[in-house]
């Protein structure tokens, strides 16, 4: 491949990456190979001017806007940082300031380069009005109503000498605390956990949802000062100036002069901020003085007066004593490296997940093998590599099991699907607990007086084998020797009331396998009750929107087993919801049948929930991106221009509110 044709292919490579780093928030290389293969085309377009095309990487400044929210525009552009990860490119940038000020003397402030997302706050008075990403550096999402429930971020200012008006900029993060925490929910619940921290920080932010922001904790440290009113020349003394306000500020950070006090400040915090509460992957280096960054100025992309040192990813070898499995709710079998304790990132590892017979295999893991561990960023330890040279000679490969290790069932792959299966989800303890776990979850029946341990406990305990004996259990079973009584009536009163869960909750909580929340919700309101559905045939669950055959299949293995039917009786028995509300009932049309629609903006007369509720209930199908099948957008006040400009290029009608609910009348 000659360099013309490298441009091309980095070219396609960088923006399949950037869409999964932004748009979706599920990057699939580490920082460090994105920015070389960013340096790598970079240095190939300087070479070849004739290649320039403005549509490539190299001229955009990355994008993380959502749609969902109203699009601000920045007074102050948000540019990126460039990057480095060896000394050398920092004694470039030191000298190239040096060059650029003539000469004169000058101050690097020295900070911790938080792995968040980036936020611009506004104030007028002393008092937040305004909270906005740095979207694609032009223009942002107003998430104000989200940043208002971040704890470390005042409302109000302390008395001080702020400006009338100002911007402070900074990051968003999740402390490892509470990441640990929410994973920890998103595991038990079998759910895709959060590849880090900055993932996490990023999708509670952009909730549609405040009450989701509130209830994760996010913290925020503030690192730049913008506006006419602020008077100070120096960059440090304005951000302790900010903290005075009662704005968290980088901790640790330094004034220095020297190239050898920045390789100090970077040596001493590549160790140490192991020990910080929140992520950090670099170093962010910054000329003190305002002036002298407004004589150095920018380039198209990013200043030219700082520049962000990032450590490596850190990487340790260990030994790999022994792969298990864990058997999950709806029988997936996961199997698990456990490995000779290795310090990775401030924590103890032990365990890596190995995810599925395909991985062991494309890694040709061995038995008793050294592997290569990975965290950096990131708090899900991965194995990315085995160390050949060190591999025994009489090493077997690792061989994924063929039955259950909990039942004995032999497993089953089911087409399309890389995991593998335990079928025996009537007589395995493990789904068994699982499904009752699942069955009292918020979504689900919503019974929060009980917990995982409770469920472990009752199940030990002989009191309950499946979600139906739940509504067998009595005060006295439970309260023991008597002290427990008010606890226990508790969990008594919180089983009674889930009799109320309307009917597309319990088709969810009931835990049949690939059926999720919006399935569960397109079935009932399709079929209307529990018998309907139990009967349904396979054309007529395929022929409901949404429904692929995997689930439909699986909806017909559940109502073919004996043991669900009995259970599903017995909830019947015992005054759960097995059908649609006659209110739920005659609210329903068809009036949007056979209509996809996209809903976009923000609206007046019901929030974007209802909306979608209701093109549900009139047979519509909510639909997240524009095609040529879109039937229409159902648009809000600022509709996104990304949205505006395809469904104008492809010509799907634009639907407004009022116009839309007139539609259903």
């Amino acid at each position: 491949m000659d360099e013309k044709q490298r441009i091309l292919q980095l070219r396609r490579d960088l923006q399949e990456h950037n869409y999964k780093y932004y748009v979706l928030n599920q990057p699939s290389i580490s920082d460090q190979d994105f920015d070389f293969m960013m340096h790598e085309l970079q240095d190939l377009e300087a070479r070849h001017p004739e290649m320039a095309d403005p549509d490539s990487p190299t001229q955009r400044v990355g994008s993380d806007i959502s749609t969902e929210f109203k699009q601000v525009a920045h007074k102050y552009p948000m540019l990126s940082l460039s990057n480095t990860y060896n000394e050398q490119d920092v004694a470039d940038f030191y000298e190239s300031v040096r060059k650029g000020l003539g000469g004169e003397d000058f101050e690097i402030c020295c900070e911790m380069k938080y792995d968040g997302l980036s936020i611009s706050l506004t104030y007028v008075d002393g008092r937040l009005v305004q909270g906005v990403t740095r979207g694609d550096g032009v223009h942002g999402d107003d998430v104000t109503s989200n940043v208002r429930t971040i704890r470390s971020i005042p409302l109000v200012l302390k008395d001080g000498d702020w400006p009338r008006e100002f911007e402070i900029r900074g990051e968003i993060l999740l402390p490892w605390k509470e990441f640990e925490r929410l994973n920890a929910e998103r595991e038990a619940a079998e759910e895709q956990l959060f590849a880090n921290p900055r993932n996490a920080a990023s999708g509670t932010l952009k909730s549609l949802n405040p009450a989701v922001a509130a209830e994760r904790h996010l913290d925020a440290y503030l690192y730049y000062l913008l506006g006419d009113g602020i008077n100070g020349d120096g960059h440090y003394e304005n951000l302790t100036r900010a903290k005075a306000w009662g704005f968290k500020i980088s901790e640790g950070m330094r004034k220095v002069k020297t190239l050898q006090e920045i390789y100090d400040f970077i040596n001493y915090w590549d160790t140490e901020r192991k020990n910080l509460p929140v992520a950090t992957d670099g170093i962010v280096l910054k000329v003190n003085s305002l002036r002298q960054q407004r004589a150095l100025g920018y380039t198209a992309k990013s200043p030219r007066w700082a520049i962000a040192y990032k450590f490596k990813a850190e990487r340790e070898c260990t030994r790999l004593n022994e792969v298990t499995y864990q058997v999950g709710r709806t029988g997936q079998i996961t199997p698990v490296a456990n490995m000779e304790p290795v310090q990775l990132a401030g924590t103890t590892v032990r365990r890596a997940t190995l995810n599925n017979e395909d991985f062991i295999r494309s890694l040709d893991l061995h038995e008793g093998d050294y592997v290569f561990v990975e965290k950096g960023g990131e708090i899900i330890p991965k194995i990315v590599g085995v160390d050949t040279s060190r591999r025994d000679t009489q090493a077997q490969p690792v061989q994924f099991i063929s039955h259950c290790p909990e039942c004995g069932a032999e497993l089953v792959r089911y087409e399309g699907e890389a995991a593998h299966y335990c079928p025996n989800d009537a007589g395995c303890p493990p789904q068994i607990k699982g499904r009752i776990e699942h069955f009292i979850s918020r979504k689900a029946m919503n019974i929060d007086s009980l917990g995982p341990e409770t469920v472990d406990e009752y199940y030990r305990r002989g009191l309950i084998r499946n979600v139906a004996d739940l509504y067998d259990i009595r005060v006295e079973q439970i309260n023991g020797d008597g002290s427990r009584q008010k606890s226990a009536q508790k969990v008594v009163d919180g089983i009674a009331a889930s009799r109320q869960v309307p009917f597309e909750r319990v088709v969810f909580a009931l835990g049949i396998r690939f059926v999720g929340e919006t399935s569960a919700r397109l079935l009932a309101r399709k079929f209307k009750n529990i018998d309907a559905l139990s009967s349904a045939t396979l054309q007529q669950l395929t022929d409901v929107d949404g429904i692929g055959e995997v689930i439909a299949k699986s909806v017909i293995t559940y109502f073919a087993n004996p043991v669900n039917r009995e259970i599903v009786s017995r909830l019947r028995g015992y005054g759960l919801q097995m059908s649609l509300s006659e209110e739920q009932i005659q609210s329903a049309g068809n009036k949007l049948e056979g209509k996809s629609i996209v809903i976009s903006g923000v609206f007046a007369r019901h929030s974007r929930d209802e909306y979608k509720r209701i093109i549900e209930e009139n047979g519509g199908k909510n639909v997240g991106s524009i095609s040529g099948k879109t039937s229409f957008i159902l648009a809000g006040d600022n509709m996104g221009p990304a949205k505006l400009q395809k469904a104008e290029k492809l010509g799907v009608p634009i639907v407004d509110e009022e116009t839309f609910l007139s539609m259903l009348e």
